[in-house]
């Protein structure tokens, strides 16, 4: 009897603790279980410590545009923390906008494009586009803007823009949270107008590379049997480019590296790497050090296991192990004559896509060229190479980062890469000269290039001006501008008036905020809809979702919902994480049904399946993203949150 009260005191407080863990979660989205209610603090918001007319205030102010969990709702005001574990206190309800949605624009390089404008409302941005001559109405707001400074008139049609003479700085991680879509110029070929507010937060995403801009210029060099004459170019180019340099006042602000791959290894022992780097990035005093480097660098002295190559092995390494924080500007050319092992290809070491590969290049502010070698031994391959190399560096303004080399010929093939690669690394070597002397490029002219020499130009003057851009918003600690409640245009709308009929080029591109737990349910969602997916693929079956079944009950899901509900689609029946649920664009995994796999051919499934493990290789270098990842100020790891793009999710 004795044990009873300790026993009874025990399960009260067990009960209490329990109620406590229960109310200290925020309130969850409608219809869902995990994905929770989310706010965005406006300027001059205060915290306080009840609902009450004579709450204390516990916080004044709150950080503007703070995002915060909701946990409850009460007499006019909103009770938020920064965490998903507990409150912080209570807020104004007028004093904060709700986000139902974790969508987040984020803006695109600035190769060629316009500043994005934040228009007052929707009526002022809807007006602008209906305009006969978009063009001068543009440009007047964007000379108007840049005169007066944050002094616009109260009436005026655009409240604030994009830094104009810069990008925002790498240093501050900002979110533009999307409230609401017009899609009425959609249809045809025009912008989508969002209702956006604008947050800079101020959190340091990561160090700028000093007072200077300095260019690294990375050679990732396929080092194959038949690649002889565009390594010894190599050799010859870098020697002839720091010739040049030690006349230049600027020759410390260019520095060059090499990295060069191969194939599978297990596959080919013979060729003795897969990837590896040469040398780190070495400037002209250094350059012994480089070209001693070089002069053992030997072409594979045996044939792959089969016609491509493993390139984005090459860059990834290039990516991961080279010194890129000392360089403001960073570029990237490949030369190769093969295209790339293919997306779930079990000899590909990194596992991605040219569209994965092509984000995490993104991520690290990397702007890649590929030099395709266009070897007529490899003719049979050459049309699946470049539709990889093109989509793998295609450009916000929707052109690619991509020369095809004549090579019917050694001797012309080597020509050629001698004139395009020294154009793209002199026209570099002018960008960090110019931003010296603090001269800013013009913007480029949209031009056809007729030449591989031209093309080299262009892409040059693209990619340039974007570094440049960013260099100096990296300097001047640029931020996105501050707005409770704008409209934009996701494309550039001068663009659009430019080229009518012609894509648009997006000036704003959609992500997710996804948590640490939301990606890791993804992820292992994923890896179970691939065993079900690979299973029924091998056996011939079309029972993807029987495959599927059997796995979840492995994971100690539900299995029975498969078998209940056969023609419910993986979204439906609750395969992929709830967060995918209700997000404006169209989910080809999530979509799918058992009909669906049924009616594919052999090589769709086959696709289907690559996608899923490249979207998993990605997923699993976003979580070693030690850089990206934010918290708010929540001390929970579980809620730091990552800007995953919507092209990444299934």
């Amino acid at each position: 009897m004795r044990h009873f009260i300790p026993v009874c005191i025990f399960s009260t407080l067990l009960l209490l603790l329990a109620a406590q863990a229960l109310s200290a979660a925020p309130l969850a989205q409608e219809g869902k279980k995990t994905v929770y209610q989310r706010l965005v603090t406006h300027p001059g918001a205060k915290l306080y410590d009840g609902p009450g007319a004579d709450a204390a205030i516990v916080r004044d102010p709150v950080t503007t545009f703070t995002v915060m969990y909701i946990y409850d709702r009460k007499d006019g005001r909103v009770q938020v923390g920064a965490g998903s574990d507990k409150p912080d206190g209570w807020i104004d309800s007028a004093m904060a906008t709700e986000w139902p949605q974790a969508i987040t624009m984020v803006f695109t390089d600035r190769t060629g494009r316009d500043p994005v404008l934040f228009f007052r409302d929707h009526k002022a941005l809807e007006n602008v586009c209906r305009l006969d001559q978009i063009g001068p109405a543009i440009r007047n707001f964007q000379k108007e803007i840049s005169a007066s400074g944050a002094s616009l008139p109260a009436d005026y049609p655009v409240v604030a823009a994009e830094p104009i003479a810069s990008a925002v700085s790498e240093d501050n991680f900002y979110l533009l949270p999307v409230l609401s879509v017009d899609d009425q110029f959609y249809a045809q070929q025009g912008p989508r107008l969002l209702e956006v507010a604008s947050i800079n937060p101020g959190v340091n995403a990561q160090a700028s590379a000093g007072a200077d801009l300095r260019t690294g210029f990375a050679f990732v060099i396929d080092t194959t049997i038949s690649m002889k004459p565009y390594i010894d170019q190599t050799i010859q180019l870098v020697r002839k480019l720091y010739d040049d340099l030690e006349k230049s006042p600027y020759a410390d602000k260019l520095a060059f590296a090499v990295v060069a791959f191969r194939n599978n290894t297990e596959r080919t022992p013979g060729l003795g790497y897969t990837a590896k780097i040469i040398s780190d990035f070495t400037t002209v005093k250094d350059r012994a050090k480089l070209e001693k480097a070089l002069a053992e660098v030997r072409e594979a002295t045996v044939s792959s296991h089969e016609i491509n190559e493993d390139s984005f092995a090459g860059i990834k390494e290039a990516v991961d192990h080279l010194s890129w924080q000392d360089y403001g500007s960073r570029v990237m050319m490949l030369t190769t004559d093969a295209g790339p092992l293919g997306a779930g290809d079990p000899a590909s070491s990194t596992g991605f896509s040219p569209q994965t590969l092509a984000d995490y290049l993104r991520a690290n502010k990397i702007y890649l060229t590929a030099l395709h070698v266009k070897n007529p031994r490899a003719a049979a391959n050459q049309k699946y190479a470049a539709a990889a190399y093109r989509e793998l560096t295609r450009q916000s303004d929707n052109q690619a980062s991509y020369i095809a080399l004549d090579a019917s010929t050694p001797a012309k093939g080597a020509a050629a890469f001698n004139k395009v690669a020294g154009i793209l690394a002199k026209s570099y070597e002018k960008v960090a000269a110019a931003t010296a002397e603090g001269k800013l490029l013009p913007k480029p002219e949209a031009r056809v290039a007729k030449t591989p020499e031209d093309e080299a130009r262009r892409i040059a003057e693209s990619t340039g001006y974007a570094m440049q851009l960013q260099f100096l918003g990296n300097k001047a600690k640029a931020t996105a501008p501050e707005v409770v409640n704008a409209w934009i245009a996701d494309a550039d709308l001068q663009k659009l008036a430019e080229n009518p009929g012609n894509a648009p080029v997006l000036a704003v591109e959609p992500a997710v905020l996804l948590t640490k737990g939301q990606l890791s349910n993804l992820y292992k969602q994923l890896k179970l809809l691939l065993a079900g997916s690979e299973q029924a693929f091998l056996n011939g079956d079309a029972d993807l979702f029987g495959q599927i079944a059997s796995a979840a009950a492995q994971m100690s899901r539900d299995p029975g919902q498969f078998s209940l509900h056969p023609d419910r689609n993986l979204a439906e029946n609750g395969l992929l994480d709830e967060v995918l649920d209700g997000l404006p664009y169209k989910s080809v995994i999530g979509a799918m049904s058992r009909r669906d796999w049924e009616d594919m051919s052999t090589g769709q499934r086959d696709a289907f399946i690559k996608r899923i493990k490249s979207l998993l290789a990605r997923y699993e270098a976003y979580d070693r993203d030690a850089t990206h990842w934010e918290s708010f100020g929540a001390a929970n790891p579980a809620d730091r949150v990552y800007r995953v793009p919507l092209s990444m999710l299934p």
